[in-house]
């Protein structure tokens, strides 16, 4: 049986917050997870549902993921793709999942008439680079990634200009 990529189902998001834990303990971020089973829920199946996740599956086991949402972008026009995650399970590496995970986040950009497929990549991680740069991918390294935590966004929504 060969790889096989799906939209994930609500039954699945166990499975899935499951490799997001894997992720950020691989990215050293595992103190940042806020994810619950019922975030990820209405997010991805919620009436204002705001993203759409993938699984690929090796022989019927469940292999990885990546997470996508839309953007917008002014200088175009009209929307692009954010992949937010993509992750492999270490067993299941090296045998082309994440690129299939990557092409079939591409396709669903493309289908959806997007004019950008944009995500981000920790600078530590070569192999991720190099992959994604033979892939086709440039690095935007002219632009500086800016984020405001939860307490950071309430704090300046609540600030009154001076």
């Amino acid at each position: 049986m060969a790889a096989r990529i799906d939209l994930i189902t609500p039954s699945e998001i166990p499975v899935l917050l499951e490799m997001i834990r894997e992720l950020a303990r691989f990215e050293r971020l595992e103190h940042e997870l806020e994810a619950t089973t019922e975030s990820l829920h209405e997010s991805l199946f919620g009436q204002r549902a705001v993203a759409g996740a993938l699984l690929a599956r090796d022989d019927g086991v469940v292999a990885g993921y990546a997470i996508y949402f839309f953007t917008f972008s002014s200088f175009l026009g009209r929307k692009g793709v954010w992949l937010d995650d993509v992750y492999v399970r270490p067993p299941f590496r090296h045998r082309g999942l994440g690129r299939q995970l990557i092409e079939a986040v591409a396709r669903i950009g493309a289908e959806q008439h997007c004019g950008r497929f944009e995500w981000t990549a920790l600078n530590w991680n070569q192999n991720a680079l190099e992959v994604y740069q033979k892939m086709g991918a440039r690095v935007m390294d002219q632009w500086v990634l800016l984020r405001l935590d939860s307490e950071g966004m309430q704090k300046l929504a609540a600030s009154q200009s001076a």
